[in-house]
């Protein structure tokens, strides 16, 4: 398989590996048994808090109930996985829905989609500190200088939320810097300010020593952004030749989410396991933040989960036009499908 920098497989546990081969050896006699559909799906991040809602499903055995054998890999960045499926190296990852718009409009002949939401809020902010100016009021961002890493889906989202917002571009100083920089330089007091996902910054910022009543998270779908957040997407060859297995991924995931919904304990127990130096509280903040903020929304939870509002869909495409006219708009609108999702009885929580 293709070997991509950055990208770290992520194994399956013991405890599941035997549960797998176990089901695998067993079966009657005489009966011919039927090999699992191999799935490599590419995660957004490293394995983070939030992270378990996916790989909650491979842990309980989910996929393999399904006759699924997925292998997660990360790589450094949601913006990235339109790219990958689309160049045959995953059937299925978790990303950006926004940057599959985007990919797709640039792409013509590349047709990855977004089969299901699991951000009904999207998680893009500007994290920044009140001892350096920040309020949670856009307007406190004129004058000061924020972190910027180019290829951070939030910062991708600026164009957008200076315009919804009347921020004065000219006035703010944007700063290019790496993932990796920008919570040590905020705390250091390099910058004022940086571009990221609030439910995973804030935990670090507190553990780093900043006290929590001088952090500010600016969300931008508390200022006027309707864009939705990640979605599992998978490539247009796996989706037209394997729709069972796609319909039988999302039932997996979905059960994974409740798992962890029902007992984020859990959760954390599996992100401390798969995750080195990773800090219990750190990443029990980081789950629940992005459960109540951005996957269990009250949206969701009268709706059910994975499915678009066609009216908010509609809006929010006309957002993404603000930054950048679309070459074709019914394209851009063909990104996400409903068509492999579970019924509503079973996406309500």
């Amino acid at each position: 398989m293709p070997v991509l920098s950055r990208r770290v497989p992520v194994p399956l546990s013991r405890r599941a590996f035997i549960a797998w081969a176990g089901a695998a050896a067993s079966g009657l006699a005489g009966r011919e048994v039927r090999a699992a559909a191999p799935i490599r799906f590419l995660l957004d991040w490293r394995i983070e808090g939030p992270t378990a809602l996916l790989l909650a499903a491979q842990e309980k055995g989910h996929f393999r109930d399904e006759g699924l054998e997925v292998r997660f890999e990360t790589v450094n960045g949601s913006r990235q996985a339109p790219a990958q499926l689309a160049s045959g190296d995953f059937e299925a990852g978790f990303g950006d829905i926004n940057a599959l718009i985007r990919f797709r409009d640039a792409n013509a002949g590349q047709d990855p989609k977004a089969v299901m939401i699991v951000h009904d809020r999207a998680p893009f902010a500007i994290i920044g500190r009140r001892s350096r100016g920040i309020t949670p009021l856009p307007a406190s961002l004129e004058g000061r200088r924020l972190g910027a890493p180019a290829g951070d889906a939030a910062f991708a989202q600026w164009p957008i939320f200076s315009k919804l917002n009347r921020i004065d571009e000219g006035k703010v100083k944007l700063e290019n810097i790496g993932f990796a920089v920008r919570e040590p330089m905020l705390g250091s007091g390099e910058v004022d300010g940086f571009f990221g996902y609030g439910p995973s910054s804030l935990p670090s910022l507190k553990a780093r020593g900043v006290p929590a009543d001088d952090l500010v998270e600016m969300s931008m779908a508390d200022h006027g952004l309707l864009l939705y957040g990640h979605a599992v997407m998978v490539s247009a060859k796996f989706a037209a030749s394997e729709p069972g297995a796609v319909r039988g991924l999302l039932r997996a995931i979905l059960r994974g989410i409740r798992d962890v919904a029902a007992d984020p304990e859990f959760g954390v127990q599996l992100i401390v396991r798969r995750a080195e130096n990773a800090q219990p509280a750190v990443e029990r903040e980081r789950l629940v933040l992005a459960l109540e903020q951005n996957v269990l929304t009250p949206h969701v939870r009268q709706h059910g989960i994975g499915a678009v509002d066609p009216v908010r869909w509609e809006q929010a495409l006309d957002q993404l036009a603000l930054a950048q006219p679309f070459k074709d708009r019914g394209r851009a609108a063909d990104s996400f499908t409903d068509a492999h999702l579970p019924a509503m009885d079973e996406r309500l929580f």
